[in-house]
C-alpha cells in the first residue's frame, strides 16, 4: 500500500509563495494519477489539482488556474504544488492523494496526512 508524506506547509503572507511537496514510499507511484486536494475548517474537501501518471496532463480547480502548478518526478516518488499569488481564501489543509486521475476524493485510494497552509491578510 502506498503511504504519503506531505510537507511544505506553513504560513505566508498574502501574494507570497509555498511549494507543497509529497513523497510516496513505494515505486508503484509512478503507476498513479495524484492529486492536491484541501480542506478548510467548515468546509467540504475540495479538489485543487491533478496530474498523470506521466505529467502529461494536469488539471486545476478555477480558483487556482494560473497560480498554482502541479508536477512530479517519478524518479524520486514525489509530486509538488508550487503555489504563487496566495490568497487569504487558500488557507486550508492540504492533502496529496493517489489513484485515479478525477475531481472527486473517491477517485484517489491513497491519502497523506495533510500539511497546513495559513495565508495572512
Amino acid at each position: 500500500q502506498v503511504q504519503l508524506v506531505e510537507s511544505g506547509g506553513g504560513s505566508v503572507q498574502a501574494g507570497g509563495s509555498l511549494r507543497l511537496s509529497c513523497a510516496a514510499s513505494e515505486r508503484t507511484f509512478s503507476y498513479y494519477a495524484m492529486g492536491w486536494f484541501r480542506q478548510a475548517p467548515g468546509k467540504e474537501r475540495e479538489f485543487v489539482a491533478a496530474i498523470t501518471w506521466n505529467g502529461g496532463s494536469t488539471y486545476y480547480a478555477d480558483p487556482v488556474k494560473g497560480r498554482f502548478t502541479i508536477s512530479r518526478d517519478n524518479a524520486k516518488n514525489t509530486v509538488y504544488l508550487q503555489m504563487n499569488r496566495l490568497k487569504p481564501e487558500d488557507t486550508a489543509v492540504y492533502y496529496c492523494a493517489g489513484g485515479s486521475v478525477g475531481r472527486r476524493p473517491s477517485d484517489y485510494p491513497y491519502w497523506g496526512q495533510g500539511t497546513q497552509v495559513t495565508v495572512s491578510s
